[in-house]
């Protein structure tokens, strides 16, 4: 019989704790117990989700063939984000960990600053966009795309210039 679960339980913080020992002995029954033992709502589902990815990660680290360095987890995680969530991205992304504004040497972390390349990308996917827009496209959004083009940079932003 299933558990009713809400997230104000808040059992799903166990769920993670749990996750961070996981072992590839134990993790088809900890992704079974996620998945058979409650009942999930819009606000639990996610997190047996997310514990079931970061266990299985874990797991997987735990492996003789694991072992993995702090930058092949960050490799994992931005893997991660882009073919799970944001498989047609064409401009790229940028993930701002606000904590790095507690130390001075990460000022460049929080500058409105673009590579020329990605700035070329942009313009390309707005030009894209103008061709294949559809009537439901707002024309203000239309007229942000043609700012683009005519290569206005956006929100404060600047392209990054060679030193």
């Amino acid at each position: 019989m299933k558990t009713t679960i809400t997230e104000e339980q808040k059992i799903h913080e166990e769920w993670y704790k749990e996750a961070r020992k996981m072992t590839m002995e134990k993790l088809p029954v900890f992704l079974k117990k996620l998945m058979n033992d409650y009942n999930h709502d819009y606000g639990t589902i996610y997190h047996a989700l997310a514990a079931g990815a970061i266990a299985t990660i874990w797991a997987m680290d735990r492996t003789d063939q694991g072992g993995i360095t702090g930058f092949q987890a960050g490799c994992v995680m931005w893997s991660f984000i882009q073919y799970w969530n944001h498989e047609n991205n064409q401009c790229g992304l940028k993930l701002i960990d606000y904590d790095k504004l507690l130390y001075p040497q990460y000022e460049d972390h929080f500058d409105k600053i673009i590579s020329p390349d990605t700035w070329e990308q942009i313009k390309k996917t707005a030009l894209q966009k103008i061709k294949d827009k559809d009537e439901f496209v707002h024309p203000d959004v239309l007229a942000h795309w043609q700012s683009i083009v005519n290569d206005n940079i956006p929100f404060g932003f600047r392209v990054k210039q060679d030193s």
